[in-house]
């Protein structure tokens, strides 16, 4: 029989053993500047759940105002131009980030941008590190000549010993444009905060105060286009799809309200065009732009369907699972990241990519179910999201991936 000696003597080595090899994880990026999308959130996410798990996290990029986000998770924020694509600047960082790792006994660099990824990767090698990335984003590049280095700039971002891909969807575009091997992918989908993307959390006091703002009318069927205003993200074609539903039903009997909701990051000639487009197809009144909404939970509780209408394919499209995630029907274009998370006939509906009909006639459909039918649709649309797309899932799964990392390295 072991002693409690013997016992306690065991324990301190087994502990001593899981904190040698506990992965030390440094992320770069740019920047953590306010308004960042899925990167800089991604970044903070997992960072606050290396430290929640015990081990020290530390995050490198030129600063912005997220990094108190950081702060508050006792996360430490290392400041470094990496923002810059200025090739000198680039190459000096690689001696800044060595002796960034060497002083924090970093063993694995996670990349999740193309410029730091440079300077990551050749640091990494300096000094033993795994390096590692997530391809954020289809990086897409041209046929000429350009075009060709812009893919060997991206290709950076495929050479990680292991990158994640956030959509099946950008796991095949690892294999077929840059020739990843599927044993060195893998998929985790980017993951939502369920505690903001909650019904049950969304007070009506903060609907009925957006409602209030936004000027909406009790009575009409409200469906929302988010996103920031540029034109791949396909507000023209809503725009459209309104005015050939608005055509298809009669006008005497649409009381439909369209919400273009995202700021424009000034795009001030795009908003106009917009603006005039829905003047010249008669939806003055029908269609608002209304710019930059801060509490998106209660944004979505306004709505009958969302719509995801993006002309080119979505890396993911964070969108639609926290429209889910709210208990909201969505309507999607069926390519990209954006499509694989939707549930065809339980949880939304998909339309062909560009085709302003298809978009009229999904929209229509889902206006259309009955309140039974929209209660399964939400229940369904809701544990999906929880399933799936959760901020749990996703940090539970790159610790996974850093663990593995770390277990080859100690072999």
């Amino acid at each position: 029989m072991k002693t409690a000696v013997q016992s306690n003597s065991a324990n301190e080595r087994a502990e001593s053993t899981r904190a040698r090899l506990a992965p030390v994880v440094l992320q770069v990026l740019p920047s953590l500047e306010t308004g960042g999308g899925g990167v800089e959130r991604a970044t903070i996410d997992i960072a606050a759940a290396i430290t929640a798990n015990g081990a020290p996290a530390y995050v490198a990029s030129s600063g912005g105002h997220m990094v108190s986000d950081l702060d508050r998770n006792g996360v430490k924020h290392i400041t470094l131009p990496l923002a810059s694509k200025n090739p000198l600047v680039m190459r000096r960082n690689v001696r800044r980030l060595v002796d960034v790792i060497d002083r924090h006994g970093v063993n694995i660099v996670h990349a999740r941008s193309r410029a730091p990824a440079w300077s990551a990767r050749a640091a990494a090698r300096r000094t033993g590190c795994s390096f590692m990335t997530t391809f954020h984003g289809t990086y897409n590049y041209g046929t000429s000549v350009t075009g060709a280095w812009k893919k060997h700039y991206n290709a950076v971002m495929a050479d990680g010993d292991i990158v994640i891909a956030n959509s099946r969807f950008i796991a095949e575009h690892l294999r077929t444009r840059y020739d990843v091997r599927e044993d060195r992918v893998r998929i985790v989908p980017r993951g939502i905060d369920l505690n903001i993307f909650n019904p049950a959390n969304t007070t009506v006091a903060r609907v009925v105060d957006l409602a209030g703002r936004w000027n909406l009318p009790d009575d009409a069927s409200v469906v929302m286009l988010p996103g920031r205003l540029t034109r791949w993200k396909g507000q023209s074609l809503f725009i459209e799809a309104l005015a050939l539903l608005k055509a298809r039903l009669g006008a005497e009997n649409i009381n439909v309200l369209g919400l273009l909701v995202g700021s424009d990051q000034g795009r001030a000639a795009y908003r106009a065009e917009l603006e005039q487009q829905i003047k010249t197809l008669g939806l003055a009144g029908q269609v608002q732009v209304l710019g930059h909404c801060p509490d998106m939970a209660a944004a979505y509780m306004l709505t009958d369907a969302v719509v995801s209408a993006s002309t080119d394919p979505e890396a993911f499209g964070r969108i639609v699972a926290e429209a889910q995630a709210m208990g909201r029907p969505v309507v999607v274009a069926d390519h990209g990241g954006a499509a694989e998370q939707v549930i065809v006939g339980e949880t939304g509906w998909l339309f062909r990519p560009g085709d302003a009909t298809a978009l009229a006639e999904s929209l229509a459909d889902a206006l259309t179910i009955d309140a039974n039918a929209r209660a399964r649709l939400a229940d369904r649309a809701i544990r999906h999201v929880h399933h799936q797309y959760s901020k749990t899932v996703m940090c539970s799964a790159t610790l996974e991936i850093y663990a593995e990392l770390r277990q080859r390295r100690a072999i």
